[in-house]
C-alpha cells in the first residue's frame, strides 16, 4: 500500500542545486494545545530517527504565547524574551533551503487572546492588556502590536506558496474498511442555509487589475468632506489584482431579525456559521451583530449597565454571562432574567455543548464555518438544542460568496441521502493562497466605518481606482492577489490533472467581479500549458460543488481548484465526508522559491482534547497528519541535499504509516485505551521494522535492526506502561503556556520506550 504518490511528480517545483553544501534541516513548529501535547510525545522519536540519517530537525515556536512574548521584550526580563520565530520562519520561507512542517496552531480570538495574555501575566511575564478602547499612546501602541497577532495570523506569514491538499490513498482506503457514521437524510428536512440577498459583501464587490507596478492608498472621506487615510502609500506589483467590497451593517441586521423570525416560526434551530479566526476583523462583527439582534430587548434595556461593564457583542453571550458575575446577587439575577427571556421567547438555539449550556453565540471562534458546516450535513443536517436532541437547522451564512457550496451539498443530500464513505470518490484541492493572496477581513485593509461618506482606493498618481459608499456601521475590505501566485496556481492545477487524469475545475463564479478578474488569468495563463487531453473547466461554486458530489457518488475523483477562503472550506467539507476528518489530509505547499512547507492537517488544534488529558491522562488526538507530513518532508530533503538516508527514511515511514492504519493503531476516543502516545509507539515501532527490512542502505539497516527487536520484545510491557498511567488527572503547568519540563512527563510515560529511543 501506498501513502502518496511522490510530489515532486506532481509538482514543477524548481529546487536548489541537490549538492549544495547547506546543513540538512527540518524546522518543526511549536503550536498550541492538543498538537503541542503530541510533540511532546512524537518529536524524541522523530529526532531520534532523522539523526541516523544526519539530518537536524529543530523547534520553532508559533504558539499564541510565543507570539505574545515575541511581540513584547521591552516589558520582559532578560531572562524572559523569545526570539520573533514567526518572523524567522517567514523569511525562510521565501529561501530555496526551507523545509518546515506546520502543525495547527490556535488562530486567536479576542476571548482566547485575552486568556492567553491573563495565563502569561500570572506567570510573572509582565506583558500588557489588550484594551478593547485604548485612550493612551502606550495602550494604543499595545493593541496594535496585539491586532498582528490575533487570527490568521500564521498562516498568511508562512505561505509562500499554494497549496495542494488531498486525502493519501491509504487513508482513502482506510475509510472505505472502516467507515465513519453518516447520518441519514430525509427529502422532508428544513435544514437550510441563509444569506442575504442585498447588501453584503458579495454584491457589493469592485475589481481592477493594476497595469502597472506603483503604489496605492486607502482615504475615506466623510459626507462633511472631511479626509482620512485609512492605511498609507503600500506597494503594488504590474498584474495586480485588487478587489474592494461593502458589508452594509443596517442591512444585515435586517437580515439577521428576519432570520431569527423564520427559524421561530418553523422551528428549526438557528445557527451563526462564520471564520472568525481567520477574517479576525470583519467576522467578529458579523457574529456581534446576531448577538445584538437575537438579544435586542436585553441590550436595550440594559445599555447603560452593560456599557458600564464593558461588554462588547463581538465577544458573544460566553463574556456577556462572565462580565454579569462581578454584579451583586440581586442585580445580577435581574439582568439573567431578562437574558433568558430572549432566550425563551427567540427560537432555539444551535448548541455548541449541551451539557454545560454553551449556544452558537457564546464565542465567536467555537463555530468555525469550514469545521462546523461539514459536521451539521454529515448529522443529517442537524445541530444539537440544549437538551442534547439533534434537530433540524437553520444555517445562517450573511456573506453570499461561497454559502452556496453549503446549499449545494444539502440540497443534493436531501434528493440522494447520506454519502457513502465506502464507495464514494474523493475532491482534492489546489489551492491559490501564496503571497497572502484573498486574505479577506483578516488585516490591516479591513475596516468598520464610523461615520457615513466614500472610502477610495488611489494610486501613487492620484487616480481612484476603485470607491464605495458607506454608512456608519459598515464593513469596508480590501484584498490583493499577485499575478505570479496566480500563475503558479495555474502551472499547479494543470500538473495535478495531468498526474491523476481527472476533471480539474476552477471555482470561480463569473457573476462576481473578482472573479471574472481571475478567470481572465487563468484563460490567458492555461496557453502557457499543454492541456490536450486534460479536462480542465470553470465553474461557479454552487454548480461545481453539485458536479463534484454527482462524481463523488460514483466514485470518481475530482480536483478542485479554488480561491484562498473556498481552499480552506472545501478542504474541510470534502475529506469530514470522505474520511471523517481533514486532519487525515497529506497537505503540501511548494513554495515558489523551491523550498517545501508541509502542514499536518487541517483539523485544528482540538481544546476539548486538551481537557481530557487534564483530567483523564488520555490524549485521543491523531498525529497521523505529522506522519504524512514528515514523509514527504524527508522526500524532499533527500532529494535537495542529495542525502539518500533521508530518502529512506521517507520511503521507510511511507510503509511503516501503512502498517499503521492496517493495524489499527489510531488513538482511542475511551480513557484506559491505546491513545496518541500509543500511536507514536506503535508509529515507531514500524518504522523501526521497516528500516530493518529495506536493503537501499546497510548503516540504517544494522542500525534499526537491533531497535526493531527491542520494540516487538517489549511492546506488552511499553503499551501496558502507557494505558496504566490514564484515568487520572494532571497537570502541565498551564493552557496556553504550559511547563515544558511537566509537559514531557506527561507525553512520555513509558521509561521502556523512552530508554530504547534515546539510545538510537
Amino acid at each position: 500500500m501506498t501513502i502518496h504518490s511522490r510530489w515532486y511528480t506532481f509538482v514543477d517545483l524548481e529546487i536548489c542545486n541537490p549538492m549544495s553544501t547547506k546543513n540538512p534541516k527540518i524546522l518543526y513548529t511549536k503550536t498550541d494545545e492538543a498538537p503541542a501535547l503530541a510533540t511532546h510525545s512524537f518529536l524524541p522519536i522523530v529526532k531520534a530517527y532523522t539523526r541516523a540519517a544526519g539530518v537536524e530537525v529543530e523547534t520553532r515556536d508559533i504558539s499564541l504565547s510565543g507570539r505574545i512574548l515575541a511581540i513584547f521584550p521591552e516589558y520582559l526580563k532578560e531572562n524572559q524574551r523569545v526570539s520573533d520565530d514567526l518572523s524567522e520562519l517567514g523569511k525562510l520561507a521565501t529561501l530555496p533551503e526551507a523545509n518546515i512542517i506546520k502543525l495547527p496552531n490556535i488562530s486567536a480570538s479576542i476571548p482566547q487572546l485575552k486568556d492567553a495574555i491573563a495565563e502569561l501575566q500570572a506567570k510573572g511575564f509582565a506583558v500588557p492588556n489588550y484594551v478593547d478602547s485604548p485612550q493612551t499612546d502606550k495602550e494604543k501602541e499595545a493593541r496594535a502590536k496585539y491586532d498582528k497577532i490575533k487570527g490568521s495570523a500564521v498562516n498568511p506569514v508562512l505561505r509562500e506558496g499554494n497549496s495542494d491538499r488531498r486525502a493519501p490513498k491509504a487513508v482513502k482506503n482506510y475509510a472505505k474498511q472502516n467507515p465513519h457514521s453518516m447520518g441519514p437524510w430525509l427529502s422532508s428536512s428544513k435544514s437550510h442555509v441563509s444569506s442575504m440577498a442585498n447588501g453584503d459583501f458579495y454584491g457589493t464587490e469592485k475589481s481592477v487589475t493594476v497595469a502597472s507596478a506603483g503604489t496605492f492608498r486607502i482615504e475615506f472621506t466623510s459626507k462633511k468632506g472631511d479626509k482620512k487615510v485609512l492605511k498609507g502609500d503600500s506597494p503594488l506589483l504590474k498584474g495586480e489584482i485588487l478587489d474592494t467590497a461593502v458589508m452594509n451593517y443596517a442591512s444585515l441586521r435586517a437580515f439577521l431579525k428576519a432570520q431569527i423570525a423564520d427559524a421561530k416560526k418553523s422551528g428549526v434551530l438557528l445557527s451563526v456559521h462564520l471564520k472568525a479566526t481567520m477574517m479576525k476583523v470583519s467576522d467578529p462583527i458579523l457574529f456581534g451583530a446576531a448577538v445584538a439582534e437575537y438579544f435586542e430587548p436585553f441590550l436595550t434595556k440594559h445599555a447603560a449597565k452593560l456599557n458600564e461593564l464593558g461588554f462588547n457583542v463581538n465577544n458573544g453571550l460566553g463574556d456577556l454571562m462572565t462580565r454579569l458575575d462581578s454584579l451583586g446577587a440581586s442585580e445580577k439575577k435581574a439582568l439573567e432574567s431578562d437574558l433568558m427571556a430572549c432566550i425563551h421567547n427567540g427560537p432555539d438555539l444551535a448548541m455548541v455543548n449541551s451539557d454545560k449550556g454553551i449556544t452558537n453565540l457564546h464565542v465567536p471562534s467555537d463555530v468555525i464555518i469550514d469545521a462546523s458546516m461539514p459536521a451539521m450535513i454529515r448529522n443529517s443536517g442537524q445541530m444539537w438544542d440544549k437538551h442534547g436532541k439533534s434537530r433540524d437547522t437553520k444555517a445562517i451564512i450573511p456573506d453570499r460568496s461561497y454559502a452556496g457550496i453549503y446549499q449545494a451539498t444539502i440540497d443534493f443530500c436531501k434528493k440522494n441521502g447520506a454519502l457513502d464513505p465506502t464507495t464514494m470518490g474523493s475532491v482534492s484541492n489546489v489551492g491559490l493562497m501564496a503571497q497572502k493572496a484573498e486574505e479577506y477581513g483578516s488585516h490591516d485593509k479591513t475596516f468598520q466605518m464610523s461615520e457615513a461618506g466614500t472610502v477610495t482606493v488611489v494610486d501613487g498618481s492620484g487616480k481612484v481606482l476603485m470607491e464605495q459608499t458607506v454608512n456608519s456601521g459598515d464593513i469596508f475590505r480590501m484584498c490583493q492577489v499577485k499575478d505570479a501566485p496566480i500563475q503558479d496556481w495555474v502551472k499547479l492545477a494543470v500538473n495535478r490533472a495531468k498526474a491523476t487524469q481527472v476533471p480539474a475545475i476552477f471555482w470561480l463564479d463569473e457573476a462576481r467581479a473578482h472573479d471574472r478578474q481571475v478567470i481572465s488569468k487563468v484563460n490567458l495563463y492555461l496557453k502557457d500549458h499543454d492541456t490536450s487531453g486534460l479536462d480542465i473547466r470553470i465553474m461557479n461554486p454552487f454548480d461545481a460543488t453539485v458536479f463534484s458530489l454527482e462524481r463523488i457518488i460514483k466514485g470518481l475523483d475530482t480536483i478542485s481548484v479554488s480561491g484562498n477562503v473556498l481552499r480552506d472550506y472545501l478542504t474541510d467539507l470534502f475529506p469530514i465526508l470522505e474520511v471523517g476528518t481533514s486532519a487525515k489530509m497529506l497537505s503540501i505547499v511548494p513554495l515558489m522559491n523551491g523550498g517545501g512547507l508541509f502542514e499536518t492537517g487541517a483539523g485544528g488544534s482540538a481544546p476539548k482534547h486538551v481537557e481530557q488529558l487534564v483530567n483523564e491522562n488520555h490524549l485521543r488526538w491523531d498525529s497521523l497528519g505529522e506522519f504524512l507530513a514528515l514523509a514527504v518532508s524527508l522526500e524532499h530533503l533527500g532529494n535537495t541535499f542529495n542525502n539518500p538516508k533521508a530518502l529512506v527514511l521517507g520511503e521507510t515511514l511511507d510503509e511503516a504509516t501503512s502498517k499503521f492504519l492496517e493495524n489499527d493503531k489510531s488513538p482511542s476516543r475511551k480513557t484506559g485505551e491505546l491513545d496518541n502516545r500509543g500511536s507514536h509507539f506503535y508509529l515507531a515501532m514500524y518504522w523501526a521494522e521497516a528500516l530493518a527490512s529495506q536493503t537501499k542502505d546497510t548503516q540504517l539497516k544494522e542500525k534499526f535492526t537491533s531497535v526493531s527487536q527491542a520494540f516487538f520484545k517489549a511492546e506488552q510491557t511499553i503499551v501496558s506502561e502507557l494505558n496504566s498511567v490514564q484515568g487520572v488527572k494532571v497537570d502541565i503547568g498551564g493552557y496556553y503556556h504550559p511547563d515544558s519540563a511537566k509537559l514531557s512527563n506527561v507525553m512520555r510515560p513509558s521509561t521502556t520506550l523512552n530508554t530504547i529511543v534515546d539510545n538510537i
